[in-house]
């Protein structure tokens, strides 16, 4: 059996293996330490949360316990996720939150860049739409620069529990787009197949894409230790806030 959706089992299942315990924790540290000052009230979302590996421990412990909520479109992520945060199952660019609830959200992985060029200024929007003025949005994507200097790549790799995953991409420099195909062929034999194009904005255009949708650039670290987006950095995070009136 051959499925075609990139983001939903494929997605879980080959990602997941490669998603340390020690990865996380770094991760989870930067969301606490960038989001863990927020004083506007109300949640904070996990946009795309997956199966919940940041929210359930922010959720636990620390100066976000009890705040995260979780939101993410695929069933089996969230059937499958991680105990201990509230989730909501809703597509990113069709927020099911009041408007000027939410406090604050943030994403991984370019998770809001997996759409067209104008459906990634109506999701942005959508986020502005929800925060409180003041409210705070932080996101983590891949430097261009990183991106665009790997023109053609392949991979293949035998996981853990045995399943096999390969890979192809390529990088549309005219585009400023990733395009690649993955397979999954799982030990009972289902093969799991699906076309992705992440788009990469270089950080011009990124915060001016931003600002059009209603936010301004709090910083930018080139790492989860905090350092500047250099020409080295191997990712590239981003805090915003809505405008106050």
């Amino acid at each position: 059996m051959t499925t075609s959706r990139f983001f939903g089992e494929l997605y879980l299942r080959s990602t997941r293996p490669f998603l340390s315990a020690e990865t996380t924790a770094r991760e989870v540290a930067y969301l606490r330490e960038s989001l863990g000052d927020l004083e506007v009230p109300g949640a904070i979302v996990d946009l795309g949360c997956g199966h919940g590996r940041h929210a359930a421990p922010l959720n636990a412990e620390g100066p976000l316990a009890g705040r995260i909520l979780g939101l993410e479109l695929d069933a089996l992520s969230l059937r499958e996720r991680l105990p201990g945060f509230p989730a909501v199952r809703a597509d990113l660019r069709a927020l099911p939150f009041r408007t000027g609830s939410l406090a604050g959200a943030y994403s991984w992985y370019s998770t809001l860049f997996v759409f067209s060029d104008e459906e990634h200024v109506a999701l942005l929007r959508e986020v502005a739409r929800c925060l409180r003025p003041g409210g705070r949005l932080v996101f983590h994507t891949v430097p261009h620069a990183r991106i665009s200097s790997q023109g053609e790549a392949t991979f293949s790799t035998r996981l853990p529990d045995g399943s096999l995953l390969s890979e192809e991409s390529h990088f549309d420099a005219v585009r400023g787009r990733d395009e690649g195909h993955r397979r999954l062929t799982l030990p009972d034999g289902r093969l799991l197949s699906g076309r992705y194009s992440i788009r990469y904005y270089p950080l011009a255009e990124l915060t001016q894409l931003l600002e059009f949708t209603g936010f301004s650039v709090l910083w930018v670290h080139g790492g989860l230790e905090g350092g500047p987006l250099t020409d080295a950095s191997m990712d590239l995070i981003v805090g915003a806030a809505t405008r106050r009136s």
